[in-house]
């Protein structure tokens, strides 16, 4: 079993981003391995000063004490204005692991859209980099159940600005707009309609 996982935490300009929710999934991944050593991810965080950058904290679970590698990535966001419906019942990505074999397995299928929307057990889950959320004319909901209970996703939870709930894959059309959320873009609204969006 793999046990390296990251984080990815937003930086412009030096300044680290929803360092809390980062450092709570880290400390769970931590909690479901019995591991008791804890480290502070701000510590480890040290972006250049000037530009939009993506740190990558990796933590390696196999090493005791577990060890660390921080790297730093200029960011340019990757535009997605299309998505296609997958479908794999078997999928497993609970922990944000350095493995994404299957997400990029998953992701080769998306033929000429930019990304694939992964349905399991008939249920919408996220795209391969982003949860999602839809507008269903008054409010923004996001599935119940994530492959990725993503950071950002948690936090626009806590603060009452989404909502989640199982979206069966029937029901696509009661929506009339999509959103993507991850720490890099926050909350990303694609400017086309759902119908548009699908491919």
């Amino acid at each position: 079993m793999n046990r390296t996982f990251f984080e990815t935490i937003r930086s412009i300009k030096g300044k680290t981003y929803n360092i809390s929710y980062h450092q709570e999934r880290y400390e769970s991944v931590l909690k479901i391995f019995g591991i008791k050593e804890v480290y502070e991810i701000q510590e480890f965080l040290h972006p250049p000063k000037d530009g939009i950058y993506r740190c990558r904290f990796v933590y390696d679970l196999s090493n005791t004490p577990h060890t660390v590698k921080v790297t730093y990535h200029i960011y340019q966001k990757r535009m997605i204005n299309s998505l296609k419906l997958v479908y794999n019942d078997d999928i497993e990505y609970a922990l944000k692991s350095t493995c994404r074999d299957e997400l990029d397995k998953l992701y080769l299928l998306k033929e000429d859209c930019d990304d694939v929307i992964i349905v399991k057990n008939s249920l919408i889950t996220d795209t391969t980099i982003a949860n999602i959320a839809f507008f269903d004319t008054n409010r923004w909901v996001t599935p119940a159940s994530p492959l990725l209970k993503g950071t950002t996703r948690e936090r626009l939870l806590r603060e009452g600005r989404i909502h989640k709930e199982d979206i069966h894959v029937d029901d696509m059309n009661k929506f009339s707009k999509i959103a993507l959320m991850n720490a890099m873009i926050d909350f990303d609204i694609i400017t086309k309609n759902t119908k548009e969006v699908l491919c």
